[in-house]
């Protein structure tokens, strides 16, 4: 027998997180590409952050046939938030900026990659980049590198050094309950053994 699942969250009703989804104005356009792997993760951090911003939209696929139209918005230059040697650090906005439409890929380094090769315009966006030394609040995997982020993760540091006098810490907040729920559904004693400090 499956649980009721919240329709707006996808987490079980009896864990639903809904209550901890802020409501956030961004000037930042940010708009996610989900891999269909990661819909039903248990951890889909792309959906808490699109549902936390007012000014984002998740599309979940492998070929964006939309793509044009989607990068396209009328106001905003797009800009791809993706690793690359030429990729340019986010900075705040001048008074006189644009804003950005920042697309951001969801998926596995892997999973992302592939999204950008099956999408060449996504590919041939011009690339930004997150400051280095970001350090993940995700205790429950060990990550492949410094700097790896989860997506909301990735995305509130992003609009932080954008829109440095906004706060979007309140993006966290259901993430870090997820994070804690999780643990505390495994147990402190297994939880320590599989993931505590080595």
């Amino acid at each position: 027998m499956s649980r009721i699942q919240c329709p707006r969250c996808l987490r079980p009703q009896t864990h639903c997180l809904c209550p901890l989804i802020p409501s956030l104005d961004s000037r930042t356009r940010v708009l996610l590409l989900q891999h269909p792997s990661e819909v039903n993760h248990a951890l889909n951090t792309a959906r808490l952050a699109a549902l936390g911003l007012n000014n984002a939209e998740l599309i979940v696929g492998e070929v964006f046939e939309d793509l044009p139209h989607l990068l396209n918005q009328p106001g905003y230059q797009a800009r791809l938030l993706f690793p690359a040697d030429d990729a340019q650090p986010l900075r705040a906005y001048t008074p006189s900026d644009q804003p950005l439409l920042l697309v951001v890929p969801d998926g596995t380094w892997r999973k992302a990659r592939k999204l950008l090769h099956l999408n060449p315009l996504l590919a041939a966006l011009p690339r930004v980049t997150l400051a280095e030394g970001g350090v993940s609040r995700y205790r429950l995997r060990k990550a492949p590198g410094p700097g790896a982020l989860s997506t909301v993760e990735a995305i509130v540091q992003a609009l932080q050094a954008l829109e440095a006098s906004t706060n979007f810490e309140p993006l966290l907040r259901p993430f870090e309950a997820l994070i804690e729920g999780q643990i505390a559904a495994m147990g402190e004693e297994v939880f320590l053994r599989n993931h505590g400090a080595t």
